[in-house]
């Protein structure tokens, strides 16, 4: 469906076809006429699917031709850089509407709590902001929001696995009884239900490829041992030289430097990005990595969801997540609106049964690889099936995709 079918305001689809769309995503096109109506929404959806658009643009469609100074619209995320993401595709988006919006979130110091202030208080259209830094300002009493009409949960999955859900509440307690609430969520755990059955009135529900990767990533992994994992991600970026935007995802922050490290004795340039860097420092990454100054970004299961950068050609996870759904995550930073990417995943042998609860969930096998002959055999692969030992399971012994040129 094009935009144009989904009657929105001319100047708003002016912005749309300036940035380049034509066409909505799956989600924009099934829950923007929800949101236009008013209607409260828990909607499903992957990491890529273009969310933020589903709930952005109907709610700037809402706020053309406003003139009274009030905070409007406040969308709550789990992260500073999902929030300063947010707050930039409004931005663009508002260039052709006159909208004000600011993004409010931790690590920052004096100066910038007295600019979060001015703009609570001076009734800021859209406040995009983290749960933690949000609340901090409400307990001071100078935040007006009984005049607030929307309220969006973005990545409401993330916020309950971080431990947001008091401070959610308390948010809540500060808005108006009647507002519209809108719940986006990549996963649809018993949590995420109960959190709707809570705060939404008779919401419409929209779920979309719940929990699998994007139908263009080319998914592998290679068995590797663990000191055998630096020199295997090597061949692989030697044998991908042309590609310009990779990620490599760990689940610690420790093993962020030991990577670029490693990367560095092997001729490749990188940078690491961990909630270790000063915010201004990890903005500085992205922008390098946005840019493509820099190939190759490092960095944690945090920024799995707060890095929107289109054509990233390739995901490596260092490690297999702790978290089956993580993995849906990570790989999701490829392959992006309806594009083509890799992602490849190392594999030792503690972490086989985490690797099978992955498949599980996407409810497919992904091919296994043994490492190039000369850096020796990994680990077999093995698994379990309830009710019985471990037991080998074949893998493309004979496929060498280093050889290969992709």
């Amino acid at each position: 469906m094009k935009f144009t079918e989904l009657n929105l305001e001319e100047g708003l689809l002016e912005a749309i076809s300036y940035m380049g769309f034509e066409n909505a995503t799956p989600i924009q096109e099934k829950a923007i006429p929800y949101v236009l109506e008013n209607r409260d929404l828990i909607a499903c959806a992957q990491t890529g699917t273009g969310k933020t658009g589903a709930f952005v643009l109907p709610i700037l469609n809402k706020l053309v031709g406003k003139t009274e100074v009030f905070t409007d619209t406040l969308i709550i995320v789990p992260t500073r850089e999902l929030a300063i993401q947010i707050e930039q595709q409004i931005q663009g988006l508002a260039y052709f509407v006159s909208v004000s919006s600011v993004a409010i979130y931790g690590g920052g110091g004096g100066k910038d709590w007295q600019m979060e202030k001015e703009a609570l208080v001076g009734g800021t259209d859209i406040i995009v902001a983290t749960p933690g830094k949000l609340l901090s300002h409400l307990k001071l009493g100078y935040v007006k929001f009984d005049k607030v009409k929307h309220l969006v949960l973005d990545e409401a999955d993330r916020m309950l696995d971080m431990g947001f859900i008091d401070d959610l509440r308390k948010i809540i307690s500060y808005l108006p009884e009647k507002h519209q609430t809108l719940l986006f969520s990549a996963t649809m755990p018993k949590s995420i239900s109960q959190l709707a059955q809570n705060i939404l009135n008779n919401p419409a529900e929209i779920s979309l490829s719940i929990s699998k990767p994007a139908a263009g990533v080319d998914q592998k992994v290679y068995l590797a041992h663990d000191d055998q994992k630096a020199k295997v991600v090597a061949h692989i970026l030697a044998e991908r030289k042309h590609f310009d935007s990779i990620i490599i995802f760990t689940s610690t922050k420790s093993k962020v430097s030991e990577i670029v490290k490693s990367l560095r004795v092997s001729g490749f340039a990188s940078k690491g990005i961990s909630s270790n860097l000063e915010q201004d420092q990890r903005e500085e990454v992205l922008r390098g990595f946005r840019s493509k100054r820099i190939r190759i970004l490092v960095a944690t299961d945090v920024m799995s969801r707060g890095i929107d950068i289109k054509e990233i050609n390739m995901v490596i996870n260092y490690d297999v997540p702790h978290d089956a759904e993580d993995y849906v995550h990570r790989v999701g930073r490829t392959a992006r609106a309806n594009t083509k990417g890799e992602a490849i995943t190392m594999v030792n042998l503690k972490d086989m049964a985490r690797m099978q609860n992955i498949e599980k969930l996407i409810e497919m096998t992904v091919p296994k690889f043994q490492p190039p002959a000369e850096l020796g055999e990994g680990p077999v692969w093995r698994e379990r099936s309830e009710g019985s030992s471990a037991k080998k399971r074949s893998f493309h012994k004979n496929k060498r995709p280093f050889k290969k040129k992709v």
